[in-house]
């Protein structure tokens, strides 16, 4: 190569370091010109009837009821009152979902590889009926079928402390006392013992070769301190509170709307099917080595899984997991089809009386996207822990 060739400067639009940002420049540059069309065609269209954007509305007087309130509400309340008790309602229903969705799909997974051919049947069908019919049709049929056609509460069904009306359920709970901060130290402090005590024997198992029964020993252990620090408080964490019948009503413990039940089990039953075949898939994708080596060092079943084979497979499950519980937490909008008043149905209602679509809409946008990210947020810290570390 002649000093000339050399000394000679590449053209701008052949730099390969200088092309891709410029491209990206453009490509935000049209972005940002649509959106500024689109939100200046939306503020002439506004102006043409004779309406505004703005969200000052919101501290109009809502006048509408809500049912199943989780913070304190009446009709006198603002809508932006109202519209926080439905981003409340929503938060309640995704979070208790995806917890009750993650459980039964990881047991329902599991199930379906297991040796025994009933067991395993049993759980290919749950999945295949309930995987492949519509949410919607699930929400209708335990709204309409199930829950609605149970007795009134005065014939309330008795089972156990729980019961059960076609008002919905009532179910024990507990409630915080003054020596709940006491023991929500104690208890930070029987975890941490119960997890050392569950590494040492897991440390045993590993290095003397038998079943030291680790998570027993862990369990009995917080069993034990936590009854050790109800001798020395004299009471326990949280104060119980039975249900009981007095035959107009029932009494005590926690009221669970039929809405709200309603949608609580379709989001969990739909979704769990979902999550049942992404863990069945993630444990048949670890190699059939590592399966091989746990029977020739002679595990169980059981205990393969729980050492070898679900901790590897956790790398491929969590991804797909998060989708899961996107979809669950947008799901959750089909609620107001039973009348339970979450964000959407909220919303709604304020739409109608107000008439502030645009405005309603954007909150209703960003409040599944707050909870979009966060989730995505959280399960992306949480595959980084489980993520291999290359050298």
């Amino acid at each position: 190569m002649t000093p000339t060739e050399k000394n000679r400067k590449t053209p701008i639009w052949r730099n390969r370091k200088v092309v891709p940002v410029i491209l990206q420049i453009i490509f935000l540059a049209i972005i940002g010109l649509l959106l500024w069309i689109l939100i200046q065609n939306t503020m002439t269209g506004l102006r043409r009837i004779g309406m505004s954007f703005g969200f000052d509305f919101l501290n109009a007087r809502a006048g509408f009821n809500i049912n199943e309130a989780m913070i304190e509400y009446s009709t006198s309340d603002p809508y932006v009152r109202a519209i926080m008790v439905g981003i409340v309602s929503t938060l309640r229903v995704s979070f208790f979902g995806i917890i009750l969705a993650t459980i039964i799909g990881v047991l329902v997974g599991i199930a379906k590889m297991s040796d025994n051919w009933l067991l395993s049947k049993v759980a290919s069908v749950y999945i295949d009926i309930f995987r492949n019919t519509p949410l919607l049709l699930q929400l209708f049929v335990l709204n309409f079928a199930v829950f609605l056609p149970l007795p009134r509460i005065q014939e309330a069904l008795s089972i156990g402390p729980l019961y059960l009306s076609n008002r919905g359920a009532v179910i024990p709970w507990a409630d915080l006392h003054e020596g709940s901060a006491i023991w929500a130290l104690l208890l930070l402090v029987v975890i941490g013992a119960s997890v050392l005590v569950y590494k040492w024997q897991m440390k045993r198992e590993v290095e003397e070769g038998k079943n030291t029964h680790p998570f027993l020993s862990a369990f009995g252990a917080f069993i034990l301190l936590c009854g050790a620090g109800y001798l020395v408080t004299g009471e326990g964490p949280l104060q119980l509170t039975i249900p009981a019948h007095t035959g107009a009503a029932v009494t005590g413990g926690l009221s669970l709307s039929t809405p709200f039940l309603s949608v609580l089990v379709a989001l969990t039953i739909f979704t769990s099917t979902y999550i049942a075949e992404i863990v069945r898939g993630g444990v048949q994708a670890v190699p059939k080595g590592q399966v091989e080596a746990t029977k020739a060092l002679g595990f169980r079943s059981a205990t393969a899984m729980r050492l070898v084979i679900f901790p590897q497979a956790i790398r491929i499950i969590i991804p797909q997991m998060t989708s899961q519980y996107l979809n669950l937490i947008k799901n959750s909008s089909l609620a107001m089809a039973v009348g339970y008043q979450e964000i959407v149905g909220v919303g709604n209602t304020v739409i109608n009386q107000s008439g502030r679509t645009l405005e309603v809409i954007v909150i209703m946008i960003a409040v599944y996207l707050s909870f979009s990210l966060t989730t995505s947020l959280f399960m992306n810290i949480f595959n980084k822990k489980f993520q291999l570390v290359e050298r």
